[in-house]
């Protein structure tokens, strides 16, 4: 499934505000005519946005769902669409069963900002010098202790993912940032991100990122980068099944 993450507080069912979840378990719960828990594989925070989502959940309902995007489509607000359906063994969790995950980040950066992408871009007026930028990227490549680019630490477990990959290039204003891992902290992404933009901004030397893994202490790291920016943009499964999409705004530089 893919949304706008914009006027969501996320994506995980809260009975108070308007959530992706919420929605989906609305509409999922009246076409199948019980109630519906879904589970996703990343659970995106409020303003990020999602072209590669995916959910499951159970049901013993009779429903041709070969229909069931055309009939969730027609009921789901237009800031939520299903882009296709299938029915999987019972043991299948759309987060327990994936093996990677992967993110889009945009960088809007030139000194005016655009009011046209401002809901989908973190707009950097600083110059970023994108080979610095990639300098400190390449230290975050491979197994480490991510706790320095940890938001919130998970309430049990380790604090060590695997970066596969982390890649960065430019087409005039737009730089597109894709990072692919195992499995990603709280605001572990656009963390990143901000750090890395500091690199790039010559605010920071991407020599000290080492520094900061080893710190594990996330006071050692750079801002936060904007929710608005972020994409996650795909899942692939052990089946080799991967629910990549390119987000509209960084098609250009995919």
């Amino acid at each position: 499934m893919e949304y706008d993450g914009t006027n969501f507080c996320g994506l995980q069912f809260q009975p108070a505000v308007r959530t992706v979840a919420g929605e989906l378990e609305r509409v999922l719960s009246q076409l199948l005519k019980h109630g519906v828990k879904i589970t996703a594989a990343g659970r995106t925070d409020a303003g990020v946005h999602a072209t590669g989502q995916v959910v499951s959940f159970k049901t013993q309902a009779a429903f041709p769902f070969d229909r069931l995007a055309i009939a969730l489509n027609s009921a789901l607000p237009p800031d939520v669409s299903v882009r296709e359906v299938a029915v999987v063994d019972e043991d299948f969790s759309a987060r327990f069963s994936a093996r990677e995950r992967a993110y889009v980040y945009a960088i809007f950066n030139r000194r005016e900002p655009s009011p046209l992408l401002a809901r989908y871009v973190y707009h950097a007026w600083r110059p970023i010098d994108l080979d610095r930028f990639l300098e400190g990227a390449q230290h975050l490549i491979g197994e480490h202790d991510f706790r320095s680019f940890c938001g919130m630490l998970p309430e049990s477990g380790p604090t060590i993912r695997t970066v596969k990959m982390l890649e960065a290039r430019r087409s005039g204003d737009m730089i597109r940032v894709e990072i692919r891992a195992d499995g990603f902290l709280h605001r572990m992404v656009r963390t990143i991100v901000g750090t890395l933009a500091d690199c790039g901004m010559g605010r920071r030397d991407p020599a000290e990122i080492p520094r900061i893994l080893q710190a594990r202490d996330r006071a050692a790291a750079g801002l936060t980068a904007p929710p608005q920016g972020l994409y996650l943009a795909g899942v692939r499964y052990t089946d080799g099944y991967d629910s990549f999409k390119e987000p509209p705004v960084t098609s250009a530089l995919a």
